[in-house]
């Protein structure tokens, strides 16, 4: 029998994280800061609005773009956050998650052979998506010495004749780095020079603690060349629902309807109308989960100074990103003996790239006291390594 297996998926290592959460999910008392999902419950008023619409019988296909009626909110959200203008009808996509949205946008965009830039450590997704889109990922590596944004230097010098997209992963996952105005505007020079395009992934953009959210679409010339990803995953709490959007270039977001309309048909009917409140009536939620994040966020910061962990301050997504450098293991290494001698999940860095090698991603999208409990084994597992070496 021939091989009825393609070479390219083959080839592509499956998550990091799943690996962690796999074997956990087989430790009946084990606390685990792996995955990034909310602790919280999709707030009552949404979660009503997605049964007022069963009830209703409203479980028909919409179009292939998404409700119009969510298209529309979602461009008011926008011209409110980010102060720009999109047409719901020719420039907005309602997407199964951020995730589809990244995926749709690579191949509606990318010939074979074509570059995307990716600075790493990153969401695993866009390296595998880039490759099943037939084009060839090119790695940056961020440095925790610049508290792990993407200067334009980095970015010139990556930069080939076949360089096409840069995909912009901030407020970034696993870091927690953000780009403020003025990463933006310098990056958007290098991106102008070259003719580049820009996939954002912005599913993180509620959720920024020193200053609000900054995207790239905001800066003079850079509308028309992005595509803009988001969603309802980590602002409201809504992982399960899988809705996300994409927001673009009319010629660009007509191409991905088209393989969204073959391969999907539609995004989720009742997750669509319970979105449409979430926009309408959720910001009260959204700021108090990002405070209740924030808190968090304070705690673990102030907790690794006093264990002497080194670890750069983030300002966005709810990730923390420590270096366990001084220990002399590898990522992969520190994680699996602090799952095993203290029963507590934490991922890799290795698993958002090579140069995450060092590095830890705890997520403190998990509540206070379990933070606590974890966070004081983390201590004892260090003394002890002290100790060791």
């Amino acid at each position: 029998m021939r091989n009825p297996l393609a070479d390219k998926v083959v080839e592509i290592k499956p998550s990091g994280i799943r690996k962690f959460f796999d074997i956990v999910s087989e430790m009946p008392d084990a606390i685990s800061l792996g995955v990034g999902e909310p602790d919280f419950d999709t707030p009552w008023h949404i979660r009503d609005e997605g049964i007022y619409s069963l009830e209703k019988g409203r479980t028909f296909y919409t179009s292939n773009a998404g409700l119009k009626e969510l298209r529309e909110e979602i461009c008011r959200y926008l011209k409110r956050r980010q102060g720009v203008k999109y047409d719901p009808q020719k420039e907005v996509l309602i997407t199964v998650g951020g995730s589809e949205g990244i995926d749709a946008a690579l191949r509606a965009m990318l010939n074979p052979g074509e570059e995307v830039l990716i600075p790493q450590p990153s969401y695993v997704s866009y390296e595998p998506c880039t490759v099943l889109a037939g084009g060839v990922p090119v790695v940056i590596e961020l440095k925790a010495e610049n508290e792990f944004r993407l200067t334009a230097e980095e970015l010139e010098e990556a930069i080939t004749e076949k360089t096409k997209i840069l995909i912009l992963p901030f407020p970034n996952n696993p870091t927690g780095a953000i780009m403020e105005r003025k990463d933006l505007e310098e990056i958007a020079k290098v991106i102008e020079k070259h003719d580049l395009f820009v996939i954002s992934d912005e599913i993180y953009s509620e959720l920024t603690y020193k200053e609000k959210h900054v995207s790239i679409v905001e800066i003079p010339g850079m509308q028309e060349r992005t595509i803009l990803i988001n969603g309802f995953s980590k602002a409201y709490a809504m992982t399960g629902w899988r809705l996300g959007y994409a927001c673009g270039p009319k010629a660009i977001i007509e191409q991905m309807t088209k393989i969204h309309q073959f391969a999907i048909m539609c995004a989720p009917t009742t997750s669509q109308y319970a979105a449409v409140e979430a926009l309408r009536n959720g910001d009260d939620d959204v700021a108090e989960m990002r405070e209740a994040y924030n808190q968090r966020r304070r705690y673990l910061m102030h907790a690794f100074k006093e264990m002497g962990l080194e670890c750069f301050e983030p300002f966005g997504a709810f990730y923390v990103f420590p270096c366990i450098k001084e220990f002399g293991m590898t990522s992969d290494e520190f994680a699996t003996r602090f799952l095993e001698e203290e029963k507590v999940a934490v991922v890799p860095g290795t698993a958002f790239g090579d140069c995450g090698e060092g590095f830890l991603r705890i997520s403190y999208a998990y509540s206070l006291e379990n933070l606590k409990v974890a966070i004081e084994k983390l201590a004892n597992f260090v003394e002890k390594l002290r100790k060791e070496n």
